[in-house]
């Protein structure tokens, strides 16, 4: 885990199937290049939101 990371939840579409996944990355950014590179470039991003933490 880098230095200023957040857990970010990503809504994508993976073979016909949508599906939310929990990122931990530094940026909306770097999130997006996390779930790319695990299922690759295929996979249709539909959006990237900032997890709220609560205490």
């Amino acid at each position: 885990m880098m230095c200023g990371s957040k857990c970010f939840l990503v809504k994508m579409e993976n073979n016909g199937t949508k599906q939310i996944k929990q990122v931990i990355a530094r940026n909306p950014i770097g999130a997006r290049k996390v779930i790319r590179g695990k299922y690759g470039a295929g996979v249709e991003i539909l959006s990237v939101r900032e997890e709220k933490r609560h205490f």
